[in-house]
C-alpha cells in the first residue's frame, strides 16, 4: 500500500528526501509544545532516528504517512498508525502537522482516511491515542473521530525518556496528566452508518 487519499490530502509512504521536511517540522516550537515542550531536534536525530522509523513499513496500513496537499504537493506533515501488540488488533493513532495547517480540518481528515482505510483493509478491532491534558485542539480532533476518553495518567520519566517519535533531550517536560483515548471498529462502523444516512 503506497497511497491513501482524501478530499484534500494524499498520504504517501516516507522517501530518504523527506529529512529536511521533518526537520522543519520538528523545530517548530509551537509544533512541539505538547510534545516535548518545544525542545530544538538535531538533524542527526532526524537523520538517524526519526526518519529510519519512518521509512520502515510493510504494504499493510500501519506505519508512518507523510501528508501532502492534493492541490500543491505540499508536505504539511504526517500521520501514523502503530500496532501495539503482537498482532494487528489494536494500534495507536499520532499525527504532527505544520502550524500552517492547523485549523483547517487536516488532522480530522487525514486521520478518517487512515483509519478508514485501517479498518478495511486488516483485522484491526480498536485504535487508542494519547494527548497532553492542555492540547485541546488534538483533544477535538479525536472526539471527532468518535474516539472516547478512556482514562487520565501521569507519564513517568522512563515513558518521556523512551518515545521515538520526537527528541526529548534531558529535560523533564509534564507537569501534567495526558489522556489516552479509544475507539473500537463496530463503533466506527455505526458512526458511519449513521453519517451515510443523515447524508
Amino acid at each position: 500500500m503506497t497511497a491513501i487519499t482524501s478530499q484534500r490530502l494524499t498520504l504517501r509512504r516516507f522517501r530518504c528526501d523527506d529529512s529536511q521536511q521533518l526537520f522543519e517540522l520538528d523545530n517548530d516550537p509551537e509544533v512541539m509544545r505538547y510534545i516535548n515542550g518545544g525542545i530544538p531536534t538535531p538533524m542527526a536525530v532526524i537523520t538517524t532516528r526519526s526518519l529510519p522509523l519512518m521509512l520502515n513499513h510493510d504494504d499493510s496500513p500501519f506505519g508512518f504517512w507523510a501528508a501532502q496537499r492534493n492541490a500543491s504537493d505540499e508536505f504539511i506533515g504526517w500521520f501514523s498508525l502503530r500496532t501495539t501488540g503482537p498482532d494487528e488488533i489494536q494500534a495507536e493513532l499520532g499525527y504532527r502537522l505544520y502550524r500552517s495547517a492547523w485549523g483547517k480540518g487536516y488532522a480530522s481528515e487525514g486521520s478518517r482516511a487512515l483509519l478508514s482505510t485501517a479498518f478495511a483493509n486488516s483485522d484491526l478491532a480498536t485504535v487508542t491515542a494519547q494527548t497532553y491534558e492542555r492540547n485541546l485542539s488534538s483533544q477535538r480532533v479525536l472526539e471527532k473521530l468518535g474516539m472516547q476518553r478512556i482514562r487520565a495518567f501521569k507519564l513517568s520519566d522512563d515513558d518521556l525518556g523512551n518515545t521515538d517519535t520526537s527528541y526529548q533531550g534531558s529535560a523533564r517536560v509534564w507537569d501534567g496528566l495526558d489522556y489516552e483515548y479509544a475507539l473500537t471498529k463496530q463503533l466506527w462502523i455505526e458512526r458511519h452508518k449513521l453519517r451515510a444516512a443523515e447524508e
